[in-house]
């Protein structure tokens, strides 16, 4: 059975999963190159089919996460919930919904009908969507639509290779709910637990975003990372919001949502907050509240495998603190984690509701290389356009190895494109991991604010030489969604992606699920001692990861990379200089 998966909000994206295997999927912001583009995801629907060597003829059922939602036809730029309110359909919602928390926070029913009404103004996307699908990709097959929080849950059980789990969604809030909790057991799924999406804990760390001055629902990451630098001084003022409750549940205890809340968590702080301790402190609360929230569901089911899906365990930090839990043996991070996971759910969910045997369906995730492949042609086509100098590299590992040990940045284009929000070596910018200050200044040559340090991609067999507790969450650190304690080794050897909390994102790296990554560090390993290089996305700032040949030539140029390895091509920068911020030599000789 062949079920083409689609969400078509923010961000969209599509895939195709036979029988449990995930064939494809593809973000559409890859595609049109807009950063976390929502709306129908148009020509991923065509590049999932595509990459899958699957005609729309073959396809049997179209599986839609999320069961209310505004219907976009056409991808849409997102740049952030409170931005351009007046031109974004969905704020329509938001801005009701804010005005009407002051009572419908009160009263349950009064939610609720907001939500009805909701439902009853999305009806244009399930009346539509079909008629689109149709008409423009000939796919005259039943449609069904899922539950957002289902999908997620299904995302994070039927991908993890746990049989019996304890699987637990939290993220801003969709379908009305801003998280749920399941036991799954022999390839089935039963929900046990749910929190409701006027009470979201992940709309409370947005709300912080938006008051450090950075973008909710887009620059989440950029707290995490911050909030290392800063003290959680405005704890207590948080706890005057929002709350663990008894039993297994999460509270707001004053009615608030969107503008509204902005205005609440104001009241509470000082007119020229610190933004590092606000970052603390959220980051402290979400701590707190997550960790008694998930840690009462394991302590209620006696199950210690976690998976876990929901924009909130984008936050590597907390998942280190769910993983360090005495009650947890296992986790599993779905690496598609956020939104765009979904459209993997959504077809897993129309899978398992028909399958024989739904525990089939029970495999651990073997990579994410999931997008469009280019062939050599197209790369030759694509330098051959810019007017470059490339040489073709039989060994291009051993060669990548050699600049890398010598101080070059190297940019690697290769094979399929990842699925999810992580660059894992397909689509990666390379260096070692030596030079404490790269942080600086390779984020400027990106024109990037980040606060969080670039993560290490290193080799699983170091693992233990490297990081502390690894054990029971080498399945997540395969996809970069976990933080680990450093050793004092790694300290030594790599302090360029240590953070200042003395901990780092790593990307474990074996030869069955990462190869080309692997020969490439293996071989760096080889020449200097060091089982670690720097891993991070190849695109400029507020754009997507590279997608294309074409894509990856721009970002290089604009970037001022030393060299792009694109396929077996090595393509040294038009106006290389001698040295590094940092004083490093980087030519190579």
């Amino acid at each position: 059975m062949i079920v083409l998966g689609l969400i078509d909000s923010k961000p969209s994206t599509a895939a195709v999963v036979a029988d449990g295997k995930i064939l494809s999927a593809i973000a559409e912001e890859r595609l049109c190159r807009m950063k976390l583009a929502s709306g129908m995801p148009r020509q991923a629907i065509t590049a999932v089919l595509a990459a899958a060597g699957v005609a729309s003829s073959d396809v049997d059922r179209v599986a839609v996460a999320q069961r209310v939602s505004v219907f976009e036809p056409e991808p849409i730029p997102w740049t952030g919930w409170f931005d351009d309110l007046d031109r974004q359909k969905t704020s329509r919602f938001d801005l009701l919904s804010a005005r009407l928390a002051p009572v419908a926070g009160r009263f349950s029913f009064a939610w609720q009908a907001h939500h009805r009404l909701k439902a009853l103004v999305s009806r244009e996307r399930r009346r539509s969507l079909p008629a689109l699908l149709r008409d423009q990709y000939g796919l005259r097959v039943p449609i069904d639509f899922h539950d957002h929080h289902f999908c997620h849950a299904t995302s994070a059980y039927y991908t993890s290779g746990f049989d019996r789990a304890l699987v637990v969604t939290l993220d801003g809030g969709g379908d009305g709910r801003s998280g749920s909790v399941w036991i799954g057991e022999g390839g089935h799924l039963r929900e046990i637990g749910s929190v409701d999406s006027f009470n979201s804990l992940g709309n409370f760390y947005s709300y912080v975003t938006e008051l450090c001055g950075f973008r909710a629902e887009k620059h989440e990451g950029k707290i995490t990372g911050l909030a290392a630098f800063g003290r959680p001084d405005y704890l207590d003022s948080f706890r005057q919001l929002i709350r663990y409750r008894e039993p297994g549940n999460i509270q707001y205890l004053v009615p608030m949502y969107h503008v509204s809340a902005l205005k609440e968590i104001r009241k509470r702080l000082p007119a020229d907050p610190d933004h590092a301790a606000l970052a603390a402190s959220v980051q402290a609360i979400l701590e707190e509240i997550g960790i008694s929230f998930v840690q009462y569901w394991l302590r209620k089911t006696g199950l210690r495998n976690l998976a876990v899906a929901g924009g909130v365990f984008a936050n590597v930090k907390f998942n280190q603190r769910l993983h360090e839990l005495d009650e947890v043996d296992r986790i599993f991070i779905h690496p598609g984690m956020d939104d765009g996971g979904l459209s993997v759910g959504s077809a897993l969910a129309s899978l398992a509701a028909r399958a024989p045997d739904p525990l089939t369906l029970c495999t651990e995730l073997p990579d994410v290389y999931l997008g469009p492949l280019h062939t050599g042609r197209e790369i030759e086509e694509a330098i051959r356009e810019a007017g470059l100098t490339a040489t073709r590299e039989p060994r291009i590992h051993e060669s990548i190895a050699d600049l890398l040990a010598r101080g070059a940045v190297v940019a690697r284009f290769h094979g399929r494109m990842e699925y999810g929000p992580r660059a894992l070596g397909h689509r990666s910018i390379l260096y070692q991991t030596t030079d404490p200050s790269v942080n600086d200044w390779l984020n400027k040559r990106l024109q990037r604010t980040e606060f969080m340090p670039f993560a290490p991609a290193t080799l699983a067999r170091c693992a233990n030489e490297c990081f502390q507790g690894v054990a029971g969450a080498e399945s997540a650190a395969r996809f970069m969604t976990i933080t680990f304690a450093c050793t004092n080794e790694m300290r030594r050897a790599s302090p360029g992606v240590v953070h200042v909390d003395g901990t780092a994102r790593p990307q474990l790296v074996d030869p069955e699920t990462a190869p080309d990554l692997h020969r490439i560090v293996s071989a760096y390993h080889s020449r200097t001692g060091i089982p670690s290089v720097v891993n991070t996305s190849f695109n400029m700032h507020e754009e997507p990861i590279v997608c294309t040949p074409s894509d990856a030539i721009r970002a290089f140029q604009r970037g001022g990379l030393d060299y792009l390895a694109i396929g077996d091509w090595l393509v040294p920068h038009p106006r290389p200089t001698d040295q590094h911020p940092s004083g490093q030599r980087h030519r190579a000789t």
